[in-house]
């Protein structure tokens, strides 16, 4: 579907484009001088959980983690919400009131937007950022040796599904959106004081499709150790009862095949593994002989960083 665009704009006829429709990556990137460049993103979606205010509030950490992911500093977005005119004007207002106060707690101004009538709720918004075009991060800058760092836990969709279908906890869904709702911004911090190359997040093609197109793009192999995955508390009760958004059979169906499994790997951990995100976290690649001193400056800033695996020669994914 996508593909009569790229039709239309050639790369070649923009040279100030950039990162576009050529590169598998978070977030557009203009040129607009030596040092400066703007990064712009939009995303949306429809709730994810029941409480308007934290829905708003995930739909925008949400759209505001593509300007983190590349390395960029936000400052301005708009609205993109459809809502539903027979539901109290209240609830609405939550909505947006959830996506504005965390847009400020990254200091983005909300300037306007657009705003139609649905029968389902719809929200994100439109985020522009600046970047210096020697910093960017971008999914083609790993290389064999570096380490694959992780600020954020899985299971945010096989948990949210079961709370669709009435089978999760309070607890574990406090868990789940307290994460959801928090900024990639520490993780993107760390990221341009290390001078770090290459980066993504983790969202609905699960840390295996986002992982896939990182390694791919860089030319190299992405292993994952599963002993080292940080997953949240109710990830496994749920992905045992099965309770996984569509999504995750549509990731396995598309990058199944870039993916080799250790054979002692159950179904429910795989499963895990291309299970969609919503607001997730950063993925980044760290060379060795930074390890040390970025994961201390981590612990510094209280910003989580795993370690879950490593980049070496070859291409596709393995998790061992």
């Amino acid at each position: 579907m996508l593909r009569p665009v790229g039709n239309i704009f050639d790369s070649k006829d923009y040279p100030d484009l950039l990162v576009g429709l050529s590169e598998p990556d978070d977030a557009a990137i203009w040129r607009l001088d030596a040092k400066r460049a703007l990064v712009v993103t939009t995303d949306f979606f429809t709730p994810v959980v029941d409480d308007p205010y934290d829905y708003g509030s995930i739909a925008a950490a949400n759209s505001i983690s593509d300007i983190y992911a590349m390395g960029g500093q936000p400052f301005l977005a708009l609205n993109i919400a459809a809502l539903i005119p027979d539901l109290p004007p209240e609830f609405n207002a939550e909505i947006l009131r959830g996506g504005a106060e965390k847009a400020r707690e990254a200091g983005v101004v909300i300037a306007g937007g657009h705003t139609i009538q649905d029968k389902e709720p719809k929200y994100g918004l439109v985020v522009l950022g600046f970047v210096d075009p020697k910093k960017m991060l971008t999914k083609g800058g790993a290389r064999a040796g570096d380490a694959l760092v992780l600020t954020k836990p899985l299971g945010f969709g096989v948990t949210t599904t079961a709370l669709k279908q009435d089978k999760a906890s309070p607890t574990d869904l406090a868990e789940v959106v307290r994460w959801m709702k928090k900024l990639n911004k520490n993780a993107s911090t760390l990221a341009l004081e290390f001078s770090l190359r290459s980066a993504t997040d983790i969202t609905g093609f699960s840390l295996l499709g986002h992982g896939s197109e990182m390694a791919a793009a860089s030319g190299v192999k992405f292993m994952f150790f599963v002993e080292t995955l940080p997953f949240v508390s109710g990830a496994r009760k749920y992905a045992e009862m099965c309770t996984f958004p569509g999504g995750m059979y549509d990731n396995q169906q598309h990058f199944g095949p870039q993916v080799r499994f250790g054979p002692e790997i159950s179904e429910e951990t795989r499963n895990l593994l291309f299970d969609p995100q919503t607001s997730g976290g950063l993925l980044l690649a760290v060379p060795r002989k930074k390890l040390t001193d970025f994961l201390k400056r981590a612990e510094e800033l209280e910003q989580a960083a795993w370690v879950v695996g490593e980049v070496a020669a070859g291409k596709g994914i393995e998790v061992l």
